[in-house]
C-alpha cells in the first residue's frame, strides 16, 4: 500500500485509497475525489466510510484490545523506532503527496515529515518510560502493615481524529501516542488528505505494527460522529475548529477527552525588540502552510513607538517570500486547501479595509492561492483580531501599554499559544504568568512548537496537552494494586516508650 501511494504521487496519477477495517484493505461505500487545489485536477479518491465499516471497526477494537494490551513496551517501541526510520527514508515521496492533496509547498512538506520522525522517536522513547508508583502508604496509620503499587494501564479503545493543516504529523502523534500506550486505535482522517494519512497508517503497518493496532475510515462529520458516540471508544483525541470539537464532546459523552481547537494567535513586540528580526519570523511563521495552522501569527501587536518601522520591515519581509507551485523546492506560499478558504481571506481584508484598517500588500487570489495579506490598524472589534481567519492573513496593530495589551489579549476567546520578542526579564515573567494561553515563546513567535513539549490551549483553545508523554497519560488509567498485610515498610504503630534513668 506505501509503495503504491508514493509511486502515484510521483506520477501524479490519481491514486484509490481504501478503508482498512478488522485488517483488511477495503470497503463498499462510495468514492469521494480530492482535487488538489493548486493544480485543480483529483489527486485521491477514498472510499466513504458506511454505517456497517464503522460497527465492524470498533467491534473489531474491543475485540483487539487485549492483543494490543498485551504487547510489552519494548515491543511497541521498537515498532516505532522502525517507523521513524521508514518517515526519513521517504520524506520526499510522503512530502509529495502533501503538495499535490493540500497544496502545501514541499519546503513545509518535507519539515512535517522530519517531525512525523521525530514524533515517533519521542512516542518509542515515551513506550519504554511507562511504569508506576511505590505508594507511601505506611505514612498513615491505616496503611501500616500494606503495600499498594500502581502502574498506568491501556484504556482500550481510542479515536484519533486529525485535521487537513498537519496530517502526518498529527496522526503521528495521537496514533503514536495510543500505540506506545497500548490501546488499538481507529483512525478517522481528513477528507483533504486521504492519501496521506493513508500512507502514514500504511508506513505504521511496514514498521511491524499489528493490524490489531490500527484502523482506518475516511468520510466526513457524520462519520466522526458517528465514532465518538460509540460505546466501544474509551478515548478520543480531536484537533479541528472550536465548533467542531464542540460537536465531538456532545457526540462523545463520558469519555476521556484530549481537544486541541482554534486560535486567532498573537504576538506581542515591545520598543526593545530587534525590529528586523521580529518582522522577519512573523513574515515566515504568518505565511508557512498560507497561515493554516492553530498557531499561525494571526495577530502581532508592535509598541506604538516602533510601529511605523516594523510596517516597513514587514513589508520588505513578505515581499521576498516567493509564491507558487507547492511542488518547487524555492516555493515559501502555495494555494491554501481550496477557494473557499481563500476567499475567506480576501474578505476579511476588504472588510478591515472598510473599517479603516490599510491593506499593506495582498488582499487578493489566484484559485486557491491566496497573495500573503498584511492589514494594518484593524479596529479591534474586526474578525481578523477577534476570529481565528486559519489562512495567509496577518494583522499588525499599535499598542502604547504593557499590561493594557495583555488584558487586551486575554478579553478574547481563544487562547493556544503566544509570542514575545524582548530582552525584560519582568515583561517575560508577566506574560508568562498573566497571558491566558497554554504556552508563551520569547524571543520567536506564536507559530513555534517542539513535539516532545507540551502543547495545548485554554478556553476555546481546547483542553488536554498533545505530546507523547502527555497523552499517554490520557490514553491509560492508573491501576492500583493494594497488598494487605504484606509490608516492605515498618510495620510497628507505635513508638516505644522508654522511662527516665
Amino acid at each position: 500500500m506505501l509503495a503504491a501511494l508514493l509511486k502515484s504521487g510521483e506520477s501524479a496519477q490519481v491514486v484509490d485509497v481504501e478503508s482498512l477495517v478488522a485488517g483488511t484493505w477495503g470497503g463498499t461505500g462510495p468514492w469521494c475525489e480530492r482535487t488538489g487545489p493548486y493544480l485543480r485536477q483529483t489527486v485521491s479518491r477514498a472510499r466513504t466510510a458506511l454505517s456497517s465499516d464503522i460497527a465492524k471497526s470498533t467491534e473489531y477494537a474491543a475485540r483487539s484490545a487485549p492483543a494490543v494490551a498485551a504487547l510489552s513496551p519494548a515491543a511497541r517501541a521498537d515498532v516505532l523506532e522502525r517507523a521513524s526510520r521508514l518517515a526519513a527514508g521517504h520524506r520526499s515521496g510522503l512530502a509529495r503527496l502533501l503538495a499535490l492533496e493540500l497544496g502545501k509547498p514541499v519546503k513545509d512538506g518535507g519539515g512535517e515529515i522530519d517531525r512525523v520522525a521525530d514524533t515517533f522517536a519521542v512516542c518509542a522513547a515515551e513506550a519504554r518510560r511507562i511504569g508506576g508508583e511505590t505508594l507511601p502508604i505506611a505514612g498513615w496509620a491505616r496503611g501500616v502493615g500494606d503495600t499498594a503499587f500502581t502502574h498506568r494501564a491501556p484504556l482500550g479503545v481510542a479515536l484519533a481524529i486529525t485535521p487537513f493543516n498537519a496530517p502526518a504529523n498529527l496522526l503521528a502523534h495521537k496514533l503514536g501516542a495510543s500505540f506506545a500506550a497500548g490501546n488499538t486505535t481507529i483512525v478517522k482522517g481528513p477528507p483533504q488528505a486521504p492519501a496521506t494519512t493513508t500512507a502514514i497508517v500504511a508506513l505504521l503497518l511496514e514498521a511491524g505494527m499489528p493490524t490489531e493496532a490500527v484502523q482506518l475510515l475516511h468520510g466526513d462529520g457524520e462519520v466522526g460522529a458517528a465514532l465518538c458516540a460509540a460505546p466501544e471508544v474509551a478515548a478520543i483525541s480531536f484537533t479541528g475548529s472550536s465548533a467542531t470539537g464542540n460537536a465531538v464532546a456532545r457526540a462523545a459523552g463520558a469519555k476521556r477527552l484530549v481537544l486541541e481547537l482554534g486560535g486567532n494567535a498573537a504576538t506581542l513586540v515591545c520598543e526593545d525588540a530587534d525590529i528586523v528580526e521580529a518582522a522577519t519570523a512573523c513574515a515566515r511563521t504568518g505565511f508557512s502552510n498560507s497561515g493554516q495552522s492553530c498557531i499561525s501569527v494571526q495577530r502581532v501587536y508592535v509598541h506604538r513607538s516602533r510601529y511605523p518601522e516594523f510596517l516597513d520591515a514587514l513589508r520588505e519581509a513578505v515581499g521576498r517570500l516567493r509564491v507558487g507551485d507547492p511542488l518547487d523546492a524555492a516555493t515559501d506560499v502555495a494555494s491554501m486547501v481550496d477557494e473557499t478558504a481563500a476567499q475567506r481571506v480576501v474578505d476579511w481584508a476588504a472588510a478591515a479595509s472598510r473599517d479603516g484598517a490599510q491593506i499593506l500588500c495582498g488582499g487578493t487570489r489566484e484559485g486557491a492561492t491566496a497573495a500573503p495579506t498584511v492589514v494594518a490598524g484593524p479596529p479591534a472589534d474586526a474578525r481578523v483580531v477577534t476570529e481565528e481567519i486559519f489562512g495567509a492573513l496577518v494583522a499588525v496593530l499599535p499598542y502604547d501599554d504593557f499590561d493594557t495589551v495583555i488584558a487586551d489579549l486575554n478579553a478574547g476567546r481563544y487562547g493556544l499559544q503566544a509570542g514575545l520578542f524582548t530582552h525584560d526579564i519582568r515583561r517575560i515573567v508577566t506574560a508568562w504568568r498573566e497571558l491566558q494561553v497554554g504556552g508563551l515563546v520569547v524571543g520567536g513567535t506564536s507559530n513555534y512548537r517542539l513535539d516532545h513539549v507540551p502543547f495545548g490551549g485554554v478556553k476555546d483553545s481546547g483542553f488536554g496537552r498533545e505530546t507523547p508523554r502527555s497523552m499517554i497519560d490520557d490514553f491509560t488509567s492508573v491501576k492500583t494494586l493494594t497488598l494487605r498485610s504484606l509490608s516492605v515498610w515498618g510495620t510497628q504503630t507505635t513508638t516505644p516508650q522508654k522511662g527516665p534513668k
